[in-house]
């Protein structure tokens, strides 16, 4: 098993909006994390039947340094638009395993591969050095505050 950390927070209140760090965020069951973009259905890729599933998104430090190091892009943690900033987390191996962060309890739906809107707000090579480590897409099954610091960890 893993025992990991939340290492950083980020939500953006619009799609394209910048993303804007938290020291803590509310996880709502079934919505998503409270002030982004994709709670409130106004996120790039809401559809109306996402029923949650982009409630809240995951990628490990150790994958955005990797892909720095490896491409020779620079890339800020913030820049990758994904929520919540592990480490000591193996993130693909949580599709379709429910874990905790924190208190809160997520389900790992899918890997959240790189797109070409990503790149757009970035810069050109981000999408191929992120291919297969750009995080994870996650419901929330139990809901509370998710902060720096919390353990993730098998439910």
């Amino acid at each position: 098993m893993f025992h990991g950390q939340v290492v950083a927070i980020y939500t953006a209140p619009e799609k394209g909006a910048p993303m804007e760090p938290r020291d803590e965020v509310q996880a709502v069951a079934g919505v998503g994390l409270d002030g982004d973009r994709y709670a409130s259905g106004g996120g790039k890729f809401t559809r109306a039947d996402d029923d949650g599933k982009r409630a809240v998104t995951l990628i490990e430090r150790e994958a955005i340094v990797a892909a720095g190091r490896e491409y020779e892009i620079e890339l800020d943690e913030h820049e990758t638009r994904r929520n919540v900033v592990t480490e000591g987390v193996p993130l693909n191996h949580l599709v379709g395993r429910t874990f905790r962060v924190g208190d809160v309890v997520l389900r790992g739906l899918r890997l959240a591969e790189p797109c070409a809107y990503l790149e757009g707000l970035t810069r050109s090579g981000v999408r191929g050095a992120l291919v297969h480590r750009a995080g994870l897409r996650a419901e929330i099954l139990k809901g509370g505050v998710i902060r720096v610091g919390d353990e993730v960890a098998a439910a």
